[in-house]
């Protein structure tokens, strides 16, 4: 079986060290954290209460577990990767500190800008996610207004997130949406 893993950083270029991959062209590489068996029965058991996953709570990461979680992010509108990234583990509601057993409690990050100081594109790219994801239905016009605001907060509601109507790190990340992609003024 293959262990198990949460995607922990961006995408990566790396070379191998072998002698062969001298003047080939490199391709991207993701950077994975493997989980321990505790943390896998954690997300079969969130996978199953999300009506995704029918089999043994077991900690064992198999091909069930795998097309659980692909199923699940579908279901979500989330981008299939079969991979345990940002976006699944907040749509999931679980804590990724707690899935790789960190043991010193981690540094919150600074609060984001409000998000009435987003640049337009940037509300109109939130504003558009909301939109597919079934939660705005006002315009597109890059306005951070009270329906855009509410719409994240119903968001943050269906997700399990603290339901602020503000664009956390979090949020942003459950939405499919790059915190570092946000441009503001």
């Amino acid at each position: 079986m293959k262990p198990f893993a949460i995607l922990a950083g961006g995408v990566l270029l790396t070379a191998s060290f072998s002698p062969f991959a001298i003047g080939q062209t490199v391709s991207p590489l993701a950077y994975v954290q493997p989980v321990p068996p505790a943390a896998v029965q954690a997300v079969q058991d969130h996978l199953r209460h999300a009506g995704a996953y029918t089999g043994a709570v077991d900690g064992v990461w198999g091909p069930d577990s795998l097309v659980a979680l692909q199923q699940f992010q579908a279901s979500h509108q989330l981008q299939v990767t079969g991979q345990l990234n940002q976006a699944t583990v907040a749509a999931l509601g679980l804590d990724p500190q707690v899935l790789l057993g960190a043991q010193q409690a981690a540094v919150p990050p600074p609060p984001p800008p409000p998000a009435d100081r987003l640049r337009p594109s940037s509300v109109r790219a939130v504003q558009e996610r909301l939109r597919t994801l079934g939660f705005y239905t006002g315009g597109v016009d890059g306005v951070w207004g009270q329906s855009t605001q509410n719409a994240v907060g119903q968001f943050q509601q269906n997700r399990g997130l603290q339901p602020s109507g503000q664009l956390t790190p979090a949020t942003v990340t459950a939405m499919g949406l790059s915190p570092d992609a946000l441009a503001y003024r």
